[in-house]
């Protein structure tokens, strides 16, 4: 599964998490889409990447839309870039049962 950081993530999180997500990127590398929602939806759906957002946004989206592209939604606070980063390993799992699920459309992790 590649992830697609939003803008509210830390960029490093694609590079830390490289060996679990492969092909995984921050939406700052990827030219001018991360001041737009929609244009995050559209890349993410043409490049077949996962969101990852704290935002609500893209789970309101995901619920008008469906997918792709798929959406995980982080409900965790502000901290530090480690702990967004254990959550999603500790989730690894449970991310690629999202990944192989061919009718899920969100997935909310709690932190």
């Amino acid at each position: 599964m590649k992830l697609l950081f939003d803008a509210n993530l830390s960029p490093r999180l694609a590079t830390r998490l490289r060996d679990l997500f492969a092909g995984s990127t921050h939406v700052f590398d990827c030219g001018d889409i991360s001041a737009d929602d929609r244009l995050v939806w559209r890349f993410a759906a043409a490049n077949g990447l996962t969101i990852v957002s704290k935002d609500s946004d893209f789970q309101a989206m995901s619920f008008v839309l469906g997918q792709p592209p798929k959406v995980i939604r982080l409900r965790v606070g502000n901290g530090p870039t480690s702990e967004i980063e254990k959550l999603l390993r500790n989730a690894q799992v449970e991310v690629s049962r999202f990944e192989s699920d061919a009718e899920a459309a969100l997935l909310v992790l709690d932190g």
